[in-house]
């Protein structure tokens, strides 16, 4: 391709996202992707990390309604304020609200007996769900129920049938997969509104929700019940209460409801509603809502002719921005993990941390499209590492849960300090990590004793260890840019304690019993779910989770040839994993997993090796066959926006194999141009040629005019904004991204 030539190409592309303002963002958001299979994502209503996820809660449960709502079913018990998306566990389902006529009673029912409760049945024919907005027809009641929110506020339309017979119950009763009640309350403050809290234990062992819900139309009469039946009165506390609520014959056949919720108080939750959702016109907060999620979209703005790719994209970059969630009311009152009110927090409390899946790609996402969120996030960090001793694990509601292995906030904290984040306390970033790797939970005390972490002392000890060892990689790196080389050099030791785990005579990562005796027997195929050496996975898929010295791991196979190999093997290798493999152990291809989290950064390690060209086979194939744009397009769990931002770095070429040392290494981009706002009024620019099936291989590249023959681009060129292109190719290159300079790096300089 001449220069000329060349040059059109470019004016092309830039003049086509130029123009992109034109076409809605939020059109090609489809939240239906992945609520089949096991995606496990939220449908409903919602705003970019807003406190309410305002959705249909179906009448079934199990692993695949952990969110609440699975494709398969067409029932539905109420619309409830709080889902989690893409979760192995279930919990939430707060404050759920049933539109209803005629008698009924105030249960629940089932799918085979709807006539003992008050479920209905739908139909996805009469079912629509857009960015931050649901709508449906309840078969049993003919009421069309809508849905749309604020940060903190679900705003919910019904149109009834009649004028003459509209009626809501409120259950505080059940919520999802874990959750029960312990104490709920339900009373009615005027004729108009209603207010009260629900507590429960679940996931979330100690988790408080207050609401205030204010309706459109007088109220007639309430009657609220409790496990013994009806209760006089308009005020009832009790472990299980409920309501329900009939409505004076009003003009219209439509009935609005605001409800606002808040983690402090119920007169919080009110004035949320006053400050978020002050008049009664639904489709203002409609539009409100897509704008909001336009505005978020339109940070990576992408071209591409192929429309099932736009829709895959977007509805991805709108799953990485359900959580982490607001856990503050609109005066910036929150709750903290001791359970004490605080006010005048001078950032956004946020909650729904994942963090053993979201610190490999959603969070370093965040530092780029996201970099007002970050600070936000860190500074909700060390509140929580302040008030319970250590930073969150698996962080749920003002609650630590304690799920998953390793450190995983310390990646995170560490990735922000490094990029040069400022707007939290980093002194008070260092403390919080330093402490929370000198604990003695969770086997920390025998990485400090031992070096590793005795197979008959712990479960998944292989996979604790290989995730401390990230974390402390991650650490000794804050601790060498704060110059404290006592620090750094302990801690990259225990950074590197990923090859106490490593056999030589079976090239693999396995469980130990002492220095000199491994666990036997031994099965590299086999995986014991919460029972073996391992997390969710086996000795071929954890042997490569090293991403923080990758040059470390190929030394150990015995350098770059026994190291490719052994990689090649992992996507080819067939074998049964036994009976008690967990079912999060998905999307394979030969033994590589890509439906859980530790796989995801594999694929990328030939490029340390000087091979990009089979990275991008592997990653080309991925994004074409384990992602697609139907209700099963997730190839696992989405676990809360982790699955998606993997999708969205390698669509636009690149992914963050080690999460802390800011280095992006490229694989095969699946769009042929996109624009990323980087912040501060810059963007970076990527115009991809030749892009089509047959040629996956990147075959050079240039970054702003000149030649650029590395394998990597680092966050620091990303963020100051320029222009990228790449030339694509049908045969790999044997000369881009193959000299050992040219190659992605572990060590930060």
């Amino acid at each position: 391709m001449n220069k000329k030539i060349l040059a059109v190409f470019l004016l092309l592309n830039q003049l086509a996202l130029a123009q992109s303002p034109a076409v809605k963002l939020t059109s090609y958001v489809d939240p239906f992707i992945g609520t089949a299979a096991h995606g496990h994502v939220f449908m409903g209503a919602n705003v970019p990390f807003g406190a309410v996820q305002l959705g249909p809660s179906n009448s079934s449960s199990g692993w695949d309604w952990c969110s609440g709502y699975h494709y398969s079913d067409n029932t539905i018990v109420g619309f409830a304020h709080t889902h989690l998306s893409g979760t192995g566990i279930g919990d939430l389902g707060d404050i759920l609200i049933m539109p209803v006529t005629g008698t009924v009673t105030v249960k629940r029912g089932t799918k085979a007996n709807p006539e003992t409760g008050y479920l209905s049945t739908f139909s996805h024919a009469n079912e629509t769900a857009k960015a931050g907005y649901y709508s449906v027809l309840l078969d049993r009641y003919n009421i069309k129920a809508e849905l749309t929110a604020t940060e903190r506020v679900g705003i919910h339309s019904y149109t009834f049938p009649t004028v003459s017979d509209q009626q809501v119950i409120l259950d505080l009763q059940e919520g999802i997969g874990w959750d029960g009640t312990v104490e709920t309350k339900i009373e009615q403050l005027n004729d108009s509104t209603i207010a009260g809290y629900r507590n429960s234990k679940g996931w979330a062992n100690d988790q408080r929700v207050y609401f205030t819900a204010f309706f459109s139309s007088k109220i007639a009469s309430i009657t609220l019940y409790n496990d013994q039946g009806k209760q006089a009165g308009k005020s009832l506390t009790a472990k299980n209460t409920k309501a329900l609520i009939q409505f004076k014959n009003s003009n219209s056949k439509i009935l609005s409801v605001k409800v606002g919720i808040s983690p402090v108080s119920e007169q919080n939750a009110a004035a949320n509603i006053r400050a978020e959702a002050p008049h009664w016109n639904f489709q203002t907060y409609r539009k409100a809502a897509d704008a909001a999620w336009e505005k978020e979209l339109r940070k990576i703005q992408i071209r591409s002719s192929d429309q099932t790719k736009l829709r895959t994209f977007y509805t991805a970059l709108y799953h990485t921005m359900i959580a982490p969630s607001l856990f503050n009311d609109a005066n910036g009152d929150y709750r903290g993990t001791d359970k004490k009110v605080y006010s005048g927090a001078k950032f956004n409390n946020l909650t729904t941390f994942s963090l053993w899946d979201t610190y490999r790609a959603a969070h370093p996402l965040f530092t780029l499209i996201q970099p007002e969120k970050v600070n936000d996030m860190v500074n909700s960090m060390l509140a929580i590492y302040q008030q319970q001793g250590k930073l969150p694990v698996w962080h749920l509601m003002g609650n630590e849960t304690n799920t998953m292995v390793g450190n995983p906030a310390i990646p995170v904290i560490a990735d922000a300090y490094l990029k040069g984040f400022n707007g939290f306390d980093r002194d008070l970033a260092y403390e919080a990590m330093k402490k929370s790797a000198m604990l003695d939970e969770r086997g920390l005390k025998y990485i400090k004793t031992h070096g590793f972490i005795p197979a008959d002392s712990t479960n998944e000890s292989v996979a604790m260890g290989l995730e401390y060892a990230i974390a402390d990689w991650s650490l000794g790196q804050v601790a060498k840019q704060r110059k404290n080389e006592t620090d750094y050099q302990y801690f990259n030791k225990r950074g590197h304690y990923f090859s106490n785990y490593f056999d030589q005579s079976t090239d693999f990562m396995r469980g130990k019993v002492n220095m000199a005796e491994w666990r036997t027997p031994f099965n590299p195929l086999e995986s014991k779910h919460r029972k073996d050496d391992f997390c969710e996975g086996n000795a071929w898929q954890y042997t490569w989770l090293v991403p923080q010295d990758p040059e470390a791991l190929i030394k150990l196979h015995g350098g770059e040839s026994a190291f490719t190999k052994k990689l090649d093997s992992l996507f080819e290798i067939s074998g049964h994993m036994g009976e008690e493999a967990s079912s999060d152990i998905s999307g394979l291809i030969g033994q590589y997993a890509h439906g859980n989290e530790p796989s995801h950064h594999i694929t990328y390690l030939y490029a340390f090796a000087g091979q990009p060209w089979k990275t991008a086979t592997k990653v080309r194939q991925i994004l074409t066959t384990l992602y697609t744009d139907k209700t099963d397009g997730l190839p696992g769990n989405e676990d809360v926006g982790q699955m998606s931002a993997w999708y969205v770095l390698s669509s636009l070429g690149f992914y963050p194999v080690n999460p802390a040392n800011g280095v992006f290494v490229f694989g095969s981009p699946a769009m042929d141009a996109a624009k990323i706002q980087v912040g501060a009024g810059k963007a970076f620019a990527i115009s991809v040629l030749n892009n089509t099936q047959a040629n996956p291989y990147i075959a050079s590249m240039s970054l702003n005019g000149k030649p650029y023959n590395k394998s990597y681009i680092t966050y620091k060129d990303l963020q100051a904004g320029g222009k990228l292109e790449i030339q694509m190719g049908s045969k790999p290159s044997l000369t881009w991204g193959v000299k050992p300079q040219d190659r992605p790096y572990s060590e930060l300089p």
